[in-house]
């Protein structure tokens, strides 16, 4: 079986439409941006769409490719990285935003919106690396 460039495609348009919109926050005031409920919920919903769409594509690699069967999230990161799907660093750095989504929506109520911020800002570029490595893949399965 080969993996679903449809659903792919649609995956990584989430992906980039999502860190297009977190893009005109980088610049933002930090003080600011904490006193926006408004822009902190916008943010925090762009996050995890991201960090979704990012679990579906590794979740229908492993599917596709048969790999074990992950137990959490960040798992399945770390099973792409077993499998030299993406790098050892990328899986340890995708695994922490896997674990990052849990605290999104289970810890809602003591997440320190610093730490969202600080997330947002810099630690997105893990993502679009992971999107290169997986288009690379699709381009090499022809």
């Amino acid at each position: 079986m080969q993996i679903n460039k449809v659903l792919i495609s649609d995956k990584i348009d989430v992906i980039e439409r999502n860190l297009s919109f977190l893009n005109q926050y980088k610049e933002k005031n930090e003080t600011e941006l904490l006193n926006s409920y408004k822009d902190i919920q916008a943010i925090k919903y762009s996050l995890f769409e991201i960090i979704e769409a990012c679990i579906d594509i590794a979740s229908h690699i492993i599917s596709i490719r048969a790999f074990q069967r992950a137990e959490s999230y960040a798992e399945m990161f770390e099973i792409l990285g077993k499998n030299a799907i993406i790098g050892t660093k990328l899986s340890i750095n995708l695994s922490n935003m896997a674990r990052f989504r849990n605290i999104l929506v289970h810890g809602y109520a003591k997440i320190d919106n610093s730490k969202v911020l600080s997330f947002a800002k810099d630690e997105l570029k893990d993502v679009e690396d992971f999107i290169k490595k997986i288009l690379e893949l699709i381009k090499n399965q022809n």
